[in-house]
């Protein structure tokens, strides 16, 4: 079974990105280690978990139940409560890494970890396999080879559209500012930038609903040789499919 590495940041992840893929891949006998810039257990963004000042959209913004309940299960695991620390990372200790998102403020220094991005640029020269989902895609595309060009340079990708980003910053902005725009520049512009072709981006099918445990088929996850990346919360379980898929197909 693959060691698995989800780096988070001290505070502001997204609860249904690391707990769906944390639950299926654990079921299925995996090993899941998380990593935090202080060593100390990460934070979710509560906004996401409760639905709090997200007014009438909040049931279609937050996360699902099952995604809450698989949160709390993750978080009372000893792997949890005891992360590692960014300085203490090397590729050569993990199979895999899985890189989830959040868009709030506190995922800037987890976004801008100049840590974590050499650690995926190591991930992807030694061709094993990395899973990035919403921002995790930004700090994928952040990440340089030893050419200095992206890590996704050469490579098809999806991640946050441009359409779900502004989407939510307008349903919300009147309250909540720019709590959804976690940069000026959108993710898929930034993104796109760092690819060798802009069409390399895929924006995939409508997002319409969140796909589930039973209906997968709802989310949309992308595969690139053993690099497979998805959108938004909405793509948890199709991304957690995706990236199971890829594991068994390394052993």
């Amino acid at each position: 079974m693959a060691r698995i590495l989800m780096p988070l940041p001290a505070e502001g992840y997204d609860p249904s990105e690391t707990a769906i893929p944390w639950q299926l891949l654990s079921e299925r006998g995996h090993g899941i280690r998380f990593a935090t810039p202080d060593g100390r257990p990460a934070q979710v963004d509560p906004r996401m978990l409760d639905g709090r000042d997200l007014g009438l959209w909040a049931p279609l913004l937050r996360a699902a139940a099952p995604a809450v309940e698989a949160h709390m299960a993750m978080t009372a695991t000893a792997e949890f409560q005891h992360p590692r620390r960014y300085a203490e990372l090397q590729a050569t200790d993990f199979d895999a890494l899985l890189l989830p998102g959040g868009h709030a403020p506190g995922m800037k220094v987890y976004l801008e970890s100049t840590e974590l991005q050499a650690l995926v640029a190591a991930q992807f020269a030694a061709d094993k396999p990395v899973g990035a989902i919403c921002h995790g895609v930004l700090l994928a595309a952040r990440s340089l080879r030893v050419d200095g060009r992206s890590v996704l340079h050469g490579r098809r990708t999806t991640g946050l559209t441009r359409q779900l980003e502004m989407t939510a910053w307008l349903m919300t902005a009147a309250w909540l500012g720019r709590y959804y725009r976690t940069y000026p520049t959108p993710l898929q512009t930034e993104v796109a930038t760092a690819l060798a072709h802009p069409g390399d981006f895929d924006v995939g099918p409508p997002a319409l609903l969140r796909d589930t445990a039973q209906r997968p088929g709802r989310g949309f996850a992308l595969r690139d040789g053993h690099y497979v990346s998805a959108r938004w919360p909405g793509d948890a379980h199709a991304f957690a499919l995706a990236f199971a898929q890829m594991l068994d197909e390394n052993d």
